[in-house]
């Protein structure tokens, strides 16, 4: 199967790229190249060639050949996307949406999108878990894309084009492209430079968590499953045993790095909390099964701080945190307004 990974330079994607291609699939990346400064520690083993193109100009000729698309590429996070929610809605929802018909038009079979349990908002008042069937509430631009993508590629669904939807938990794990502005992440981060492991909140708001390479074993088994199995459908990926409030992240990170202390803040008016069922996904591909846990998650962690000797400059990075590496990339005029490339 030949596949073509959008995002391929991002978090997900890097080690989504070598785990496809390590199981037989032909891989390309596809990606803008906003986060390419930033390489945490080498990784072994052949990579992806990668076409440099921005998701807003995609066109069918340029996913002609291919069997399918795995789709990540977009502006990652809510405090990205609460910078500036129209541009948010045109490449997040608008680019989105035009990929996926780019590729219809090009006859690719499969498209994997990946949406976020952030769909779902704040949990309804007298519910104990949300699921597949409930409505999306999301609060912030970011969310909000996620539900109109799936809203408006669903549609598209035939007998020649199979999308599957994907809503990740937040995602945590090491990776040489990596993430610091993500929940279980950044607070390893905070534990190992500062021996602290300081929450914003009163840490009692609810997460779904789920490992990186669990992310990618979903991506995976939507690509081989038959096509009658996942096409139109809405998957949550994780495990309903990995919800967590933010001060259990906290009280699990702390078993591993034994010398730090939990300093919990104040209650915010963030009102995103949210636990998630995750039965849909095991039911439908059953050889889906978290491997990770919070704890083992903060360990591989750990270890690897070890490893490359992390240093706090380089936990406060640019590359390691979403938007500060735009804001760079505009500030130094690389990037316009709009986030397209420039020079000089």
């Amino acid at each position: 199967m030949k596949v073509l990974v959008t995002g391929i330079d991002g978090y997900i994607g890097a080690i989504l790229g070598p785990y496809l291609q390590e199981r037989g699939y032909q891989v390309t990346g596809f990606d803008t190249g906003y986060y390419r400064q930033g390489w945490l520690y080498p990784m072994a083993g052949p990579r992806p060639e990668v076409i440099t193109k921005d998701l807003r100009e995609v066109t069918a000729r340029d996913l002609e050949g291919f069997d399918a698309i795995c789709h990540l590429a977009e502006l990652s996070n809510d405090p990205i996307g609460q910078q500036d929610p129209g541009l948010t809605h045109e490449i997040n929802h608008g680019g989105s949406v035009r990929i996926a018909k780019a590729a219809k038009d090009a006859g690719v079979q499969r498209f994997v999108y990946t949406s976020s349990c952030s769909v779902y908002g704040a949990m309804p008042a007298d519910a104990d878990f949300v699921d597949e069937t409930t409505p999306p509430q999301p609060l912030t631009a970011y969310a909000e894309c996620k539900a109109k993508v799936e809203r408006d590629v669903t549609p598209m669904a035939d007998a020649s084009f199979a999308p599957c939807f994907l809503r990740n938990a937040t995602a945590y794990g090491a990776s040489p492209r990596q993430r610091f502005d993500i929940v279980l992440n950044d607070l390893c981060g905070l534990a190992w430079t500062t021996k602290k492991i300081k929450l914003n909140s009163d840490g009692s708001a609810w997460r779904p968590l789920v490992h990186v390479l669990d992310i990618c074993q979903a991506i995976e088994l939507s690509l081989k499953a038959p096509k009658e199995v996942i096409s139109g459908q809405v998957f949550n990926v994780g495990s309903s045993d990995q919800n967590y409030r933010v001060i259990e992240i906290a009280e699990a990170i702390k078993r591993v790095f034994t010398d730090c202390e939990v300093e919990v803040g104040q209650a915010t008016a963030d009102n995103r909390s949210y636990r998630v069922n995750f039965d849909k996904i095991q039911r439908l591909l059953p050889d889906y099964k978290c491997q990770w846990t919070a704890e083992k998650g903060a360990r591989q962690m750990y270890d690897m701080f070890s490893r490359i000797d992390m240093s706090e400059e380089t936990f406060r990075a640019e590359p390691y945190t979403r938007l500060k590496m735009l804001m760079k990339h505009r500030k130094s005029g690389l990037l316009n307004d709009k986030l397209f490339w420039q020079y000089g």
